[in-house]
């Protein structure tokens, strides 16, 4: 249910290689700095090294008021717009948003993700035509600052994290001011109802309704 293969296509990611080494997305977290250090010099010339360790692709949009820190790499089409703050760690894919006031940190966006207004997502992977809607964060460090351990239907997977945030599957949409708490999973194709608290593993083809309640779709 929560396995790399049944979140993701790994086709519409330059990390496709990296992920592939692992079974569960939140294995790859603590590994995200080194494989974007050593995937960076490798993007041709389609990609800029504006900074030391940042590399842009020629046809990204990114604002002035933008601040991009290292390493991060930005793919084709994608718009990183007014006061963006990405703290590095990042790796944001083809034909994305990154909008107003959105912070990112030691993340992977697969391409066509959008993350458009006031968003933190840190530590967490967002797959295929995922959406954040506005003002809806990931919650990385539990408020006991113990280990994250992913919630199943009668299971339980230990991480061994402090810090990790939400894995969310191709075209997961999230609604306005949702909070994902830490070790949420959503499954491809589900649907979270606006100001929603998330915990644990929302299946596939869902939507999880503001009480908890989950429901299958129709």
């Amino acid at each position: 249910m929560y396995t790399i293969n049944d979140l993701y296509d790994l086709d519409h990611t330059l990390a496709k290689d990296y992920l592939s080494q692992f079974t569960y997305p939140w294995e790859v977290l603590k590994g995200i700095k080194d494989f974007i250090l050593a995937l960076g010099p490798t993007l041709g010339e389609d990609y800029e090294e504006r900074e030391p360790n940042v590399w842009i692709h020629k046809t990204a949009k990114v604002f002035p008021s933008a601040y991009l820190g290292a390493p991060c790499i930005i793919g084709p089409n994608t718009e990183v717009r007014h006061c963006a703050f990405i703290r590095g760690s990042a790796l944001v894919g083809a034909d994305c948003v990154v909008g107003n006031s959105v912070e990112l940190k030691n993340v992977i966006l697969f391409d066509h993700v959008q993350t458009p207004h006031y968003n933190y997502v840190g530590d967490s992977i967002l797959g295929y035509y995922s959406h954040m809607g506005a003002g809806s964060i990931t919650s990385n460090v539990k408020s006991d600052k113990t280990l994250v351990v992913v919630h199943g239907q009668g299971e339980q997977e230990e991480t061994g994290l402090k810090k990790f945030g939400a894995m969310l599957g191709n075209y997961v949409e999230v609604g306005c001011n949702s909070v994902l708490n830490p070790g949420t999973v959503i499954g491809p194709h589900s649907n979270v109802y606006p100001t929603s608290c998330v915990r644990g593993v929302v299946p596939a083809n869902s939507i999880h309704k503001n009480s908890g309640e989950i429901a299958a779709k129709k």
